[in-house]
């Protein structure tokens, strides 16, 4: 039997400097399909290649993952500046307006990272280009130096809203989790309802209000040990529920917690 298909946003990266290519971390594949339970497909996110009604008929969900180019800060109508560090105009053109399509539609989505921003800037929202800057910020950046352990090791709690589809899944109001953003949500955009946030204020779990479907995201990285860590398999089980049943022909609201 063929498994649902989970499309994942890549990202454009010059090997050595000079060979362009297009990827995806190993993490997030692994997480789809060994927690997930689905088939983990790489998309070239560049309209060159794909178009989003293609795409939209291809998939039965989408992952969108973090990544070191920021959105572009003319999508929420600000200027470019040193701060706001690199871009990929090309993931911008497929992403921004594929999220505002999956969730008129219905059709899951699970966000992670860059991908969070990218769900707040499609629906209208602003980001800081550098949160640690801010007054009574903490440092959320990826440490500069360490193994892989090192840099995904927890680091701060998320205190999540009592009731909340992200309690409801966790079957917790605080959990721990990794930081590895310098960019982070500064006004919210229209239906995003933060539903988790560090201990600096920093919101860290979002959900798209009375979306039809499964419409979520985390500023953290859950892909990392998702199969064995207590919040991302069961976030990444939920998100395997909910392409599952979209497969499966479902197309009412489908945010099953267990």
């Amino acid at each position: 039997m063929t498994r649902p298909r989970v499309g994942i946003i890549g990202n454009q990266y010059l090997i050595n400097d000079q060979y362009p290519a297009h990827a995806g971390g190993t993490m997030n594949a692994e997480a789809v399909a060994e927690v997930a339970g689905a088939m983990p497909l790489l998309i070239p996110a560049d309209p060159r290649f794909v178009t989003v009604p293609e795409l939209l008929d291809s998939f039965d969900g989408f992952l969108f993952t973090g990544g070191r180019p920021n959105v572009h800060p003319e999508e929420y109508g600000e200027a470019a500046t040193e701060a706001h560090g690199a871009f990929d105009r090309a993931r911008d053109a497929i992403a921004l307006p594929l999220i505002r399509a999956l969730v008129d539609r219905g059709q899951p989505f699970f966000a992670i990272c860059r991908g969070f921003q990218e769900v707040n800037v499609a629906m209208g929202g602003t980001l800081h280009p550098e949160i640690r800057d801010l007054p009574g910020r903490l440092n959320h950046r990826m440490l500069p130096d360490g193994t892989l352990e090192e840099k995904f090791a927890l680091r701060h709690k998320v205190t999540l809203t009592e009731g909340g589809v992200f309690h409801r899944i966790l079957g917790a109001t605080e959990v721990m989790t990794n930081t590895l953003h310098g960019q982070g949500i500064k006004t919210p955009g229209h239906r995003v309802v933060i539903e988790g946030l560090a201990p600096d204020g920093t919101p860290e779990a979002i959900r798209i209000e009375d979306a039809p479907g499964f419409a979520l995201s985390v500023q953290w990285h859950p892909e990392y040990k998702a199969a064995c860590d207590p919040v991302s398999r069961p976030l990444f089980e939920a998100f395997g529920r909910a392409v599952a049943a979209w497969a499966g022909g479902e197309r009412a609201a489908v945010l099953r917690t267990a």
